[in-house]
């Protein structure tokens, strides 16, 4: 059984940059081939061994919580039709009893704010947070790589990537104390540093597994950046008292939190399945020859 038991999904987001299609649909709901945005996220998570799925989400949003619901008359429909594919293909949206909780949080005032609502029901124990933009193709789930190498750490963890010195202002950079293999110890994390204030080139991506002090820390916090409280705030409060790990995972990261980002995502996990490897290689090879006549 993992030690890690309880996984926090923030889902508030509005989704500007897929308006008008995020209008009426969460985000999180855009299909990614033919599966939404969040359930990439919540099997990431159940094949880390993960028991507890909260979501803190936000008004106009119930197509989350309704995406996870049973439905009855449908699943009848399909059985009765024989559909057996369909049926096990709606399978994977179920989670069992009692495993999924959701939290309102009725201002958008940060990832930390996000978190720090998860409290009452993450309870006294270290905790996974899952960011459904950041999409990872890999073998094994980055997740599911980082819960074994935090059993052997301990401490806050946070999946990491190295990005171009010149994109460090999207991101949290770690200040590096030392590297070992994949393990890196941090004097701390920076948000969103210039690229010649950034103290490395090594990028927080959205994975985290956290011990249940944040909590405290959360709660002393006020507004940081952009007015909003920032969990990297509170994750730099306890680097000296319980330590701070970025783990560089193996796996190709995709930001699906921008329209570029998810169509990469949208080819690269259709090209995975051989029932539409032909159609869509022939697809890309026919736009691409003329494109590079062109040039």
């Amino acid at each position: 059984m993992t030690h890690i038991r309880t996984a926090v999904f923030p889902v508030a987001g509005m989704g500007t940059r897929f308006l008008p299609a995020t209008k009426s649909i969460p985000k999180e709901m855009l299909p990614l081939v033919d599966r939404p945005l969040i359930q990439y996220a919540v099997d990431e998570a159940r094949a880390a061994g993960i028991e507890q799925f909260v979501f803190v989400t936000a008004a106009g949003k119930g197509a989350l919580e309704d995406y996870f619901d049973t439905a009855a008359a449908l699943e009848q429909r399909l059985a009765a039709a024989g559909k057996t594919s369909a049926l096990a293909a709606l399978a994977r949206t179920r989670l069992p009893e009692g495993a999924l909780s959701f939290v309102h949080q009725n201002a958008p005032l940060g990832l930390g704010h996000a978190v720090k609502l998860a409290r009452r029901l993450v309870g006294n124990e270290p905790f996974a947070v899952l960011l459904p933009d950041d999409v990872i193709r890999a073998p094994q789930g980055a997740l599911g790589q980082m819960v074994a190498a935090h059993a052997k750490t301990r401490g806050h963890m946070v999946a990491t990537m190295d990005v171009p010195r010149a994109d460090t202002s999207s991101y949290g950079i770690l200040d590096v104390a030392r590297t070992a293999g994949r393990l890196t110890t941090a004097r701390g994390l920076v948000e969103k540093p210039q690229p010649d204030q950034a103290p490395s080139t090594s990028a927080v991506v959205g994975r985290y597994i956290l011990e249940p002090s944040i909590f405290a820390r959360l709660a002393d916090l006020g507004p940081g950046a952009g007015g909003e409280v920032q969990l990297t705030d509170a994750i730099n409060a306890d680097v000296q008292t319980v330590g701070v790990t970025g783990y560089r995972f193996q796996g190709e990261r995709f930001d699906c939190g921008s329209v570029a980002g998810f169509v990469q995502a949208t080819m690269a996990f259709a090209l995975d399945r051989p029932e539409m490897q032909e159609a869509l290689s022939g697809f890309l090879d026919a736009r691409a020859i003329p494109q590079q006549r062109a040039a």
